[in-house]
């Protein structure tokens, strides 16, 4: 495969379109991590997020060749709609809320490796995620939504606003409220990261 890094993803789009799988492959390995952790943290299943990956590439891969594509230059917070979207609709078919844990017992915050460290300093970063972690899981889902997408998967928030289908200023305010309510359940249980 070669490497198309240099290469912004209008072009790559417009080269996949004219044949050639190279250029989505390399769309697709641009962004795959920050897609399929987005979807992770909203089904909670490795294996369910595994699934509604490949089928976020299929409607992509599927919108891309009929030359339906219209978001020129923005080509992750669609994709990241998308993969919102259909999120939303699993659980709408399923009609139960997202479990709190992936199937083999991990979640988002496990699967971030930010580096490697000695092993005192893993330990304290577990540590911190953990705390991090529960304080997040007894937020409203709309402010633990917006901490995450902004925080973990570094978007901005138009991107938010687009991907939850709200506006700029309701994901603020949630973003807002999200971290005042972190700061008070830091100080009542005195914790310190």
């Amino acid at each position: 495969m070669r490497t198309l890094d240099h290469v912004s993803d209008t072009d790559l789009i417009l080269s996949f379109q004219n044949g050639d799988s190279c250029a989505f492959e390399n769309l697709i390995n641009r962004y795959k991590d920050k897609i399929f952790s987005s979807i992770l943290f909203f089904v909670k299943d490795s294996y369910l997020a595994e699934d509604l990956f490949q089928d976020v590439f299929i409607k992509i891969i599927d919108t891309l060749k009929n030359k339906r594509y219209t978001e020129e230059g923005k080509f992750l917070p669609w994709a990241l709609r998308i993969a919102h979207n259909l999120c939303v609709d699993y659980f709408r078919k399923v009609k139960r809320a997202p479990s709190i844990r992936t199937s083999d017992n991990k979640d988002i915050f496990e699967l971030l490796q930010i580096s490697e460290d000695a092993p005192d300093t893993k330990v304290m970063q577990s540590q911190s995620h953990d705390r991090v972690r529960q304080m997040l899981d007894l937020l409203p889902e709309e402010q633990r939504e917006i901490i995450v997408l902004r925080h973990y998967a570094n978007l901005s928030f138009k991107e938010i606003a687009a991907i939850t289908n709200c506006s700029i200023n309701t994901a603020l305010g949630r973003m807002r409220y999200g971290l005042i309510n972190l700061r008070k359940m830091m100080t009542e249980k005195q914790i310190s990261l």
